[in-house]
């Protein structure tokens, strides 16, 4: 999906080049320019960037998202609400960020662009991590609505095997090469909607205010519970950069990865919060936290039988069958441009012969399932383990693109209108800000975890920079 930029090879390198190498203007890349792509790439217009970017969003996760917030009580809506904003003040940063640098990679692509390799190193190994723990916090989401069918009993054994299959098949359609996955991608995107929008509409009007219990139920302070809340609910939002990871893929990103980033996390922010509201009032909340399936059994509760239930299981399996895919490819995105910068490993940036960087995604795979296996005990600690890992390992290109952002309004910035000006870093101030309370309410245990794994990468970046023979900052390729 997205080429970066690539470093010219060094005399004394050992390593070579995945691609041959190209001429090098002088002062590096020119700020926005075009994102590059494999001759012949099919491109993506605007509705299916936005669809990228509500099927990234809108996985399961959001399906078992209730049952985890139902820990803290209905304290967490409020949680809920002020992510919301984070999001949508991130989603515009990203709009801005994509005017100036529509060029693959994303988040990668501008923090280099302002801080340099390493920070840039930084962001795709954190984005890397976050996509595959990710995808293991989504598969086990996606197996809670698969034994609403089979293994009702949820014998850990069985769900394992369900678990594995579902990011084993994705990794399979992506490795052959989906040719209609723009028709994919649309499709499970409107099916995912049903389910959440019959919720945020008919089911607000079944709601029953003695479902909702203690409003603090996590027995912290007010603030303790608002912010471990709402770190497990920016999970929900992990997916709204997408397009502007896959702008390589995207006709004119320029003007498209912008509004597809800021259309797609709107229409996801209006069925969650409205959604969850509904689920929160229409099942009891003791029923609420040992659920693995809420969305069914708020649809059971409304209607008094289990077809309801069962229609929204098999929607949500879809959904997140189509999220596991989209995510799949996404995961081995940013390593792929980070390797053609030099980077990554070398092997990140090499294609099959179906176009898609299949090092990548098998490694990714791989990793979310031995993440899956290793911490498959129980739906509520597996889910908010790894949701709360992915969550801080995003925390950071967040936080990097918000400075990268309000790094450009105070060198460059000064040539728009002052109207403008004060808007734009207000919005990236509020995005900055965001990542470090999300980052605060990730808890001890996360930041630590988190924090060791973004660490690992820095052996990684020395091992690539030494075969290359190269010291300190190298110049960057024009993409």
């Amino acid at each position: 999906m997205s080429h970066g930029i690539r470093a010219p090879q060094q005399a004394g390198s050992g390593a070579q080049p995945p691609d041959p190498p190209r001429p090098v203007p002088a002062g590096g890349p020119e700020p926005g320019a075009p994102a590059e792509t494999e001759p012949g790439a099919r491109r993506f217009g605007l509705g299916t960037a936005s669809a990228l970017v509500v099927g990234s969003v809108i996985g399961t996760g959001v399906f078992g998202l209730p049952s985890a917030l139902a820990l803290f009580g209905p304290i967490s809506l409020v949680a809920f609400v002020l992510v919301t904003i984070g999001a949508v003040a991130l989603a515009l940063t990203f709009r801005g960020l994509a005017v100036r640098l529509p060029g693959a990679g994303g988040p990668y692509v501008y923090a280099r662009e302002a801080f340099g390799e390493f920070a840039g190193f930084l962001i795709a190994w954190s984005y890397w991590i976050t996509a595959w723990a990710g995808n293991a916090a989504i598969v086990v989401a996606w197996v809670g609505y698969v034994e609403v069918f089979w293994n009702t009993e949820h014998e850990v054994g069985w769900s394992i095997v369900i678990a594995l299959t579902g990011l084993f098949v994705p990794a399979l359609v992506n490795l052959m090469g989906l040719r209609s996955f723009a028709a994919f991608q649309v499709v499970t995107t409107v099916l995912k909607f049903i389910p959440l929008l019959f919720m945020a509409t008919i089911g607000l009007l079944f709601i029953n205010t003695a479902n909702f219990g203690d409003f603090n139920a996590s027995g912290t302070s007010w603030l303790g519970a608002i912010s471990a809340a709402g770190a497990i609910a920016l999970f929900s939002y992990l997916g709204i950069e997408t397009a502007s990871v896959a702008a390589a893929r995207v006709r004119d990103p320029r003007r498209n990865v912008g509004r597809a980033t800021v259309l797609g996390t709107l229409a996801c922010a209006a069925v969650y919060l409205l959604g969850t509201v509904a689920v929160f009032g229409t099942v009891a909340h003791d029923d609420l936290v040992a659920s693995t399936a809420p969305f069914s059994d708020a649809a059971n509760a409304i209607f008094g039988g289990e077809w309801a239930g069962a229609t929204v299981a098999a929607a949500a399996i879809v959904s997140g069958f189509g999220a596991l895919v989209g995510w799949t490819l996404i995961v081995a995105e940013m390593p792929r441009a980070a390797a053609r910068d030099g980077l990554f490993p070398a092997r990140f940036a090499r294609q099959n012969r179906s176009g898609v960087p299949a090092f990548g995604i098998v490694t990714s795979t791989l990793l979310a399932a031995g993440l899956t296996v290793v911490s498959y005990t129980s739906f509520e600690q597996v889910f908010i383990t790894v949701v709360l890992l992915s969550v801080l390992t995003s925390v950071v290109p967040f936080l990097l693109s918000a400075a990268a952002q309000l790094y450009w309004l105070r060198t460059d910035g000064r040539r728009l209108r002052v109207r403008h000006l004060g808007r734009d870093v207000a919005v990236s101030a509020l995005a900055l800000a965001f990542g470090f309370w999300a980052l605060a309410g990730s808890g001890y245990a996360a930041v630590y975890y988190g924090t060791f794994c973004l660490l690992l990468g820095v052996p990684v970046y020395v091992w690539v920079k030494a075969r290359r023979g190269v010291y300190g900052e190298t110049p960057a390729v024009a993409r």
